[in-house]
């Protein structure tokens, strides 16, 4: 990927706008709510791919249709945070379908997970495997009650 970071004009911006809106959108309507030819257009997309700053188009898929409704935040503390235990657990826990994300934090745990479940018993099936990683030391868990927002699109304004 070829980050290129240098700023995006106003076009750019309404491009990855109407993009995050529906990343299926054709390239025909694209151009024509952009104000720009299809060729310009699909010119600046692909820059734009090219660059890394659109990274993937994905669908987005309700949890509760293949039944994982809830989420589960875990706070995961290592016994040592040298960086071959860091990489190793970094590789373990991407193996774990259910971990949906997974940061590196400062403070006082080591990483955050969101973990998406079926149910409690789903999930003491993960947490089992989580603290049976190399290295794990603490795992605390806490069950989300309700979604208040759950936004996919970046402020681009």
């Amino acid at each position: 990927m070829n980050l290129d970071l240098s700023p995006l004009d106003q076009i750019d911006r309404a491009i990855l706008i109407a993009l995050q809106q529906d990343g299926r959108l054709a390239n025909v309507k694209l151009a024509e709510q952009v104000g720009l030819s299809e060729s310009a257009c699909l010119r600046r997309v692909r820059a734009m791919e090219q660059a890394g700053v659109i990274q993937r188009y994905a669908a987005l898929v309700n949890p509760a249709a293949i039944d994982k409704p809830n989420t589960v935040f875990v706070r995961v503390t290592l016994d040592g945070q040298q960086r071959e235990k860091l990489a190793h657990f970094e590789t373990e826990v991407c193996k774990v379908p259910e971990v949906m994300e997974c940061y590196l934090m400062s403070g006082d745990f080591d990483y955050l997970l969101r973990v998406i479940v079926r149910d409690n018993t789903d999930y003491v099936r993960i947490h089992n495997q989580l603290t049976g990683l190399s290295g794990v030391l603490r795992v605390q868990s806490s069950f989300a009650l309700k979604a208040v927002t759950n936004k996919t699109e970046l402020p681009l304004g």
